[in-house]
């Protein structure tokens, strides 16, 4: 995206990154699936030279200062720029930047330098040295070469690049072991190599490829909404298109005739022009009832879609309950509370399941006089506790609104430690008769696959 979104995704960002900062707490619990996987993969080869450090530091502790500090020193310079390499190589992975080549190369030749570095402390230790020297020489050769390889593949594009980057730390663990060591040594020294950097190339790669399949699969599901929206957009225009098509056609074609009429000064133009005001308003109204009817909430095409929506957005939805029978003001009042309700789920928290059930609550024998009741509840987990949203936005106060021209109330609140519920309620007079006992083609059709 470019441009506005751009700067739309900037400002959103900014907004998430300060309230993190101002409620720790909630920082992970508003992350989406895949900034949730991100985050995890970025901590986790965030760990890897710190693993690195501290297990290089442990083994060269029995080896003197004098010999140790040179690889110590080495050690830090890799740690560090294998931190600098994990943020920039990942940051290349989303897409975020360009590859980090020479940052690849630093890493890489420090690695290298500092295996070196490692050989020749093993070479100018004293005669018969204790055991425990070799094993921390030779196992701090093996971790600059693995983790080298390990972290260097996040910015490697091929897995022949990574192939070729194991095949040369497992050389270069048999060239020193040829030299410095008996020929089984060398030989456990290049198998240890191998197995090290394979493990740690094979675990980076598998990682990436989790995550850009999470990428592609969360951009799939945003394009599936993006396209849900484009259909709708059609339909309507597609509505539109029959309603005023032949019309516009007529009120030309009579407003010709009138002209030439009028021309010819022949009192049949009146005639004509008086059709076409009779076109033209029955165009208007037609128009109108188009409009109408895309703007009004039918309950049983809300669920449909709610249900439709909620899954396309990854997140499990079950709908109880059916509208047959309520009034039609009833179905239209509670119809915009689903449709609020689940724009509420998608905007705000991290939900994973969803609930939408529609009862109707007799009025009881002792209650005479008292109507039975429609009680819609949606609650959905996902949501900080911190949160509260009692009084709510715009959205909300609209639909308290809309439920007291019909004599309803709404709730809303938290339902536990992550959870948020919202129930709507309207009377359903016992005399009224429901206009929606016969619903329109795809009322009908919605209820069918609700059913």
């Amino acid at each position: 995206m470019t441009g506005t979104g751009d700067h739309e995704d900037a400002a959103t960002y900014g907004a998430t990154a300060q309230a993190a900062i101002r409620r720790p707490g909630r920082w992970w619990g508003r992350k989406g699936t895949a900034a949730k996987v991100e985050s995890y993969t970025r901590i986790s080869f965030h760990l890897f030279p710190v693993a690195q450090l501290v297990t290089a530091l442990l083994s060269l502790t029995p080896v003197p200062a004098r010999s140790a500090l040179p690889v110590a020193g080495a050690l830090l310079v890799h740690v560090v720029l294998g931190l600098r390499l994990t943020g920039q190589a990942l940051d290349w992975v989303a897409g975020r930047r360009a590859r980090p080549r020479r940052l690849l190369f630093a890493y890489m030749a420090c690695g290298f330098a500092g295996a070196a570095i490692a050989a020749l402390v093993l070479v100018k230790l004293p005669d018969d040295p204790p055991a425990t020297y070799y094993t921390a020489c030779v196992g701090t050769y093996v971790l600059f070469l693995a983790f080298s390889c390990g972290l260097g593949v996040l910015a490697l594009r091929t897995h022949r690049q990574s192939l070729v980057a194991v095949a040369v730390a497992t050389f270069g663990g048999w060239l020193l072991g040829s030299a410095l060591l008996p020929a089984p040594a060398a030989a456990a020294l290049a198998l240890s190599t191998l197995l090290s950097a394979g493990g740690l190339t094979l675990a980076s790669r598998f990682s990436i490829w989790l995550l850009q399949a999470v990428y592609e699969l969360d951009e799939a599901r945003h394009t599936r909404a993006r396209l849900a929206v484009a259909e709708e957009r059609l339909r309507f225009g597609r509505d539109l298109h029959d309603v005023l098509g032949r019309n516009l056609s007529v009120i030309a074609l009579k407003s010709e005739l009138a002209v030439q009429l009028a021309r010819r000064g022949r009192p049949e133009a009146v005639e004509q022009m008086a059709e076409v005001q009779r076109i033209a308003q029955e165009s208007q109204r037609e128009v109108r009832e188009v409009v109408r009817g895309y703007r009004e909430a039918d309950l049983y095409t809300e669920l449909l879609g709610a249900r439709g929506v909620l899954s396309a957005a990854g997140i499990t939805c079950t709908v109880t309950g059916t509208p047959t029978g309520l009034p039609r003001p009833v179905q239209a009042a509670l119809a915009w509370v689903v449709r609020e309700a689940v724009t509420n789920v998608l905007r705000h928290g991290n939900a994973a399941h969803c609930r939408i059930a529609l009862t109707v609550v007799p009025a009881g024998p002792r209650a005479e006089g008292r109507p039975a009741v429609a009680e819609l509840t949606v609650e959905n987990d996902g949501v900080p506790s911190a949160s509260d949203g009692s009084t709510g936005g715009h959205g909300l106060a609209g639909l308290r609104e809309r439920l007291a021209a019909e004599q309803g109330t709404l709730e809303a609140g938290p339902a536990g430690k992550s959870a948020f519920r919202l129930v709507a309620r309207v009377p359903v007079p016992a005399d009224e008769v429901a206009e929606s006992g016969v619903p329109g083609e795809t009322a009908e059709r919605a209820r069918q696959e609700l059913e």
